[in-house]
């Protein structure tokens, strides 16, 4: 039996995840979560195979809970499973190390195909999902020279205040260049805009530097 655990801050929506799982040969609901701090903890007690977890929730996203998760449970499959699909959130997700990320209208039949898929060690994605990526990996993003120069400073560990005095210009500046940087790469962080940059060939990687 592949064990399941529900992370959902609605209860009609556990509810109806709960029956479509329990009609499926194979798979068990072992528990359910309302909450980032709750999912943690339940995945220490019921130590599930897979865990579906929604992305907007109360005392902390979807994201953050998928990480901590994993930190206490590496062997857990997490599979976001929401009604948002933005490239950041996307990207989020997935560098935090979520297995899957599925929307909330696929069917019962895709649902539990996704759950074994990932149970199994399987990345699992929506059709749609899978697109973004796919666009995303082939668009070519167009950095300015000075918002690259930023990051260039920035995966180096400088904060902002030493990158506005390398580069002479104001702290806040800095902090408008990083921000149409997180913009054009779809990110929300200092970290994932140097690693996304760096993936992409924006930024050579420390070896080269």
């Amino acid at each position: 039996m592949i064990k399941v655990l529900l992370v959902d801050d609605h209860p009609v929506v556990r509810e109806g995840l709960r029956g479509m799982l329990t009609a499926e040969p194979g798979l068990e609901v072992v528990g359910e979560a309302g909450g980032a701090a709750e999912a943690v903890a339940a995945v220490g007690l019921h130590e599930p195979d897979v865990v579906l977890m929604d992305l907007r929730m109360p005392g902390g996203d979807g994201v953050e809970a998928t990480a901590r998760v994993l930190a206490r449970r590496p062997a857990t499959r997490v599979v976001v499973l929401t009604t948002y699909e933005t490239d950041a959130d996307i990207l989020r997700a997935v560098e935090a190390g979520a297995a899957g990320y599925l929307l909330k209208d696929a069917t019962r039949q895709d649902l539990a195909q996704a759950v074994r898929a990932a149970a199994r060690g399987e990345t699992v994605l929506a059709p749609s999902v899978a697109a973004k990526l796919v666009s995303r990996m082939r668009a070519p993003v167009d950095l300015s020279p000075r918002e690259i120069e930023v990051l260039a400073l920035v995966a180096r560990g400088h904060t902002n205040a030493e990158i506005g005095r390398e580069l002479f210009i104001s702290e806040a500046t800095v902090k408008t260049h990083l921000l149409r940087a997180f913009g054009k790469l779809g990110v929300g962080d200092r970290t994932a805009a140097v690693t996304v940059a760096m993936e992409r060939g924006i930024l050579a990687p420390p070896d080269r530097r």
